[in-house]
């Protein structure tokens, strides 16, 4: 009498053999070339991504000031980022951009997609809005400097309609007002190409629809515009988020105006980074700016997450 002896897991491998439609020549041709051409990508995704995390989360367990020998630190830095006023201020400056700044610019991107919508011209003035995307943050910074400073065309004017003492804009206490400001401006041109991008895919019968069953303006919008636009809006809230992180030019040009670095209480996590790493001002340490980027990173991931489990809908098909 025959024994036959089945390997484990064989029964399984049959199964989803059988279950599994034959590859044409075309499929098998396709997984053949999966890796040739993903390699190159994944290289310097490895090379100029996952290695530089990786080398930052190892060197903020370090002290090191680039020249000198690396010294052990354990958690000593991100005690001592617990600590810095600074740096909780950066956070708070960062929180501040991301809140109020996105909220800004989502109200008056959606205010100018609105206006623009049923306009004839909607393509040229939408170029003319995205051109701001082009210039260098630090052109805002030093065009905003020359408009707004005691002798500037802003102060000028305000004059010849009886301002003889206009306020400080450039005074550290109003430099926030002025980042958050300046922020907005140069980020409403391309979340208003985004959004209209978006909002152009929606059917003109829905309107129509909806205005004939008596919808005013604002009804328009809140029941049709934004939820048809909801995943733009999702997207473009995260790019916002990520990008808060990255504010930098703008506080390092203001602060320039004021006196030789920037003040304190108009750090940005980003420019908290910089000066832990290249400050002339104080020893360089390169531990703790890893460590202030680590936490900056994972505070944005952890934004970003939530902000994308708040905002989630179910999928809607337009027709």
């Amino acid at each position: 009498m025959a024994v036959s002896t089945v390997l484990p897991g064989a029964g399984r491998r049959a199964r989803r053999a059988a279950r599994r439609p034959e590859s044409s020549p075309m499929e098998r041709a396709q997984r053949l070339t999966f890796w040739p051409f993903l390699t190159p990508a994944l290289v310097m995704f490895v090379l100029f991504f996952a290695a530089p995390i990786a080398f930052s989360g190892w060197l903020s367990f370090h002290r090191w000031d680039g020249l000198t020998e690396v010294k052990s630190r354990g958690f000593a830095n991100y005690v001592s980022l617990a600590r810095d006023p600074v740096f909780t201020t950066a956070l708070k400056n960062t929180s501040l951009i991301l809140l109020l700044g996105g909220g800004l610019v989502f109200v008056i991107s959606f205010a100018i997609t609105v206006v623009l919508r049923d306009m004839a011209d909607r393509n040229f003035i939408r170029y003319v809005l995205f051109f701001p995307v082009l210039v260098n943050p630090l052109v805002f910074g030093i065009m905003t400097g020359l408009l707004f400073r005691p002798s500037g065309i802003v102060n000028f004017l305000l004059s010849h309609i009886g301002i003889s003492d206009p306020p400080k804009w450039l005074g550290e206490q109003n430099l926030m007002t002025m980042i958050v400001a300046v922020s907005v401006w140069a980020a409403t041109g391309f979340y208003t190409t985004v959004l209209m991008s978006g909002v152009e895919q929606i059917p003109a019968s829905y309107y129509e629809a909806a205005e004939l069953d008596g919808a005013g303006a604002w009804q328009r919008f809140r029941h049709v515009t934004l939820p048809l636009s909801w995943d733009v809006v999702t997207v473009c809230a995260v790019f916002w988020t990520i990008s808060t992180v990255k504010v930098f030019e703008l506080v390092l040009v203001f602060g320039g105006s004021v006196s030789g670095s920037p003040p304190p209480n108009t750090y940005t996590s980003a420019l908290y980074v910089y000066e832990a790493a290249f400050s002339t001002n104080t020893a360089r340490d390169f531990g703790i700016a890893s460590a202030a980027a680590l936490v900056s990173l994972l505070l944005i991931a952890v934004v970003a997450v939530i902000l994308r489990r708040m905002l989630r809908r179910e999928a809607v098909q337009l027709s």
